[in-house]
């Protein structure tokens, strides 16, 4: 939850791959007061079974810059040995990006939710509401 001196983040993933949400991938939250400031991690958490992390951490006061890193390469690795149990291995579809990293500015009191639009070979991302 924001307040006037902090910002909020919120964050979903969708596999457009195959139009449902990303469960179980691992998300870490960092922050810094300043464009030269040291990145401080501050925690993480994973998506749920709607590809929602509903419990990050919340922001310092002086929050200017936070990014968040999406491990992406698990899930991919993971959904790909499961398609694999039942078909023989076609192609090699694993991750092309084995990580994502979103950083964006933030101003206090304002709630920020990036949502991450994911496929194995690409990834989009945009300032949701």
């Amino acid at each position: 939850m924001s307040t006037a001196t902090t910002a909020s983040v919120s964050t979903h993933i969708l596999d457009t791959s195959v139009g449902r949400p990303a469960q179980g991938v691992a998300i870490s939250l960092a922050a810094r007061s300043g464009h030269d400031a040291e990145w401080t991690p501050l925690g993480g958490s994973a998506t749920d079974a709607d590809g929602r992390c509903k419990d990050l951490p919340a922001l310092p006061e002086g929050t200017t810059h936070v990014r968040l890193d999406f491990e992406v390469e698990t899930y991919f690795a993971k959904k790909q040995a499961e398609a694999q149990q039942d078909a023989p291995r076609v192609r090699d579809s694993g991750a092309f990006f084995p990580e994502v990293a979103i950083t964006f500015a933030v101003t206090p009191g304002e709630h920020y939710h990036v949502p991450l639009l994911l496929n194995p070979f690409g990834y989009s991302v945009y300032r949701g509401s």
